[in-house]
């Protein structure tokens, strides 16, 4: 246990005082909390915040990592028991997909141990309610999305901008805008983002984002599918395959038999990998609207998570998918913040993007005219390489703003 503290020590004194979004928005004060999301967003720091605000140096609060080898040989259960015989009161649980039966340890700590608070971190694929162990009732789990724009402004810049709401931003765009660009030259820190500015460990050196990227890239391939997921080993390097022919791809209405016969994977088995590619936040995929969202329905377009996972796969991504990947990634996460379903984001007969049923948005460079879309109610251009719009001209910049 003494060495598992020093650890801790140490994680704590290299510690960034730079909170991200979901910090602040997390109910600390329960008794069981998951925080969920890609690898590399920074989960682990946010729990090392979270003790380092409630007990700065002291032991009342405890971080521990699954992979550590200290749990090869010691159940869970017990470290937790023994640390709150000596005072703990929080124990933050990392990796926790890594652990055998992690979700009956996490309950019996809960049921079992009623003055300890407990934290627990693992790969977005997790779905608390398919555990053994039921902890769907008994969890408030969290979902920790990479960076967004605003908030690599403030990581990279230390530009302190708000939030905007999404109906803000349609019907104030121009003056939001103005704000923001009297304060900034906007567009060059926008295309470091979309290259290296997903992920917070671009303040580690961007020279070497490439290969920390590739490397979270390849763990969950090769281990939180394969461990959380029930994908085999041997199906990877189909997978790697099936992700860089995405990466490249325009977007557009993908041919799954085509997809099948390059990647040599059957047609039947790449539905449910989509799925699980989809789960872990490697890839996004977006239906038709109003064709609601079985597991084995056809998606409607396929676009990978973020832009720079593109960067990883690709020497020469598509640049109208990285438009569309962009404005895809910051609207999810802001209307999941409102608890929406994943539904409010689709594909509509005209344009783009149909969000929430509602508005229509078509993506393009500076030159793209609003033919496409002029006769469709409540719709707007979301519009690369400027700085400022009018009317319906929406810089795509701006919707990097929503969380």
């Amino acid at each position: 246990m003494d060495a598992l503290f020093s650890l801790q020590h140490r994680l704590l004194s290299n510690l960034s005082e730079r909170k991200r979004y979901l910090f602040h928005r997390i109910n600390w004060d329960q008794r069981l909390i998951g925080i969920i999301g890609p690898r590399g967003v920074g989960k682990t720091t946010m729990m090392l915040q979270r003790i380092k605000d409630l007990s700065g140096s002291s032991d009342k609060a405890a971080y521990v990592s699954i992979d550590h080898p200290y749990f090869e040989a010691r159940p869970l259960y017990d470290f937790a028991e023994t640390f709150a015989s000596y005072g703990g009161e929080l124990l933050c649980v990392d990796e926790v997909h890594k652990y055998p039966e992690w979700s009956s340890q996490i309950k019996a700590i809960y049921d079992s141990i009623p003055d300890l608070r407990v934290v627990f971190s693992g790969s977005s694929i997790l779905r608390m309610s398919a555990q053994k162990a039921d902890l769907s009732r008994r969890a408030l789990v969290y979902e920790l999305n990479g960076l967004s724009f605003r908030e690599y402004l403030f990581f990279s810049r230390g530009l302190g901008l708000s939030c905007l709401d999404l109906k803000e931003i349609l019907d104030n765009h121009v003056s939001l805008a103005n704000e923001v660009v009297r304060q900034i030259k906007i567009l060059p820190p926008f295309k470091e983002y979309l290259e290296h500015g997903y992920y917070p460990f671009f303040l580690e050196g961007k020279d070497n984002y490439q290969m920390k990227l590739n490397a979270v890239l390849g763990q969950v391939l090769e281990s939180d599918l394969p461990l959380a997921a029930s994908i085999a080993p041997r199906q990877v390097g189909k997978l790697k395959k099936l992700l860089y022919l995405l990466s490249i791809s325009s977007p557009v209405i993908p041919d799954i038999a085509k997809l099948a016969r390059m990647t040599g994977i059957s047609r039947p088995s790449i539905y449910g990998y989509l799925e699980k590619l989809h789960e872990a936040r490697i890839i996004r995929l977006v239906r038709q609207a109003g064709g609601g969202a079985k597991v084995l329905a056809r998606p409607e377009k396929i676009y990978l998570d973020n832009t720079n996972l593109a960067g990883a796969l690709a020497q020469t991504p598509d640049l109208g998918s990285i438009r569309e990947t962009f404005f895809a990634s910051q609207i999810a996460v802001s209307q999941a913040r409102q608890h929406l379903v994943s539904q409010d984001l689709s594909i509509p007969d005209q344009g783009d993007f149909l969000v929430k049923g509602q508005w229509t948005f078509e993506i393009g460079g500076k030159g793209k005219k609003q033919s496409q879309i002029a006769n469709t109610p409540q719709s707007y251009l979301a519009i690369d390489d400027i700085e400022v719009g009018h009317g319906r001209r929406i810089p795509l910049w701006l919707f990097g703003f929503l969380y």
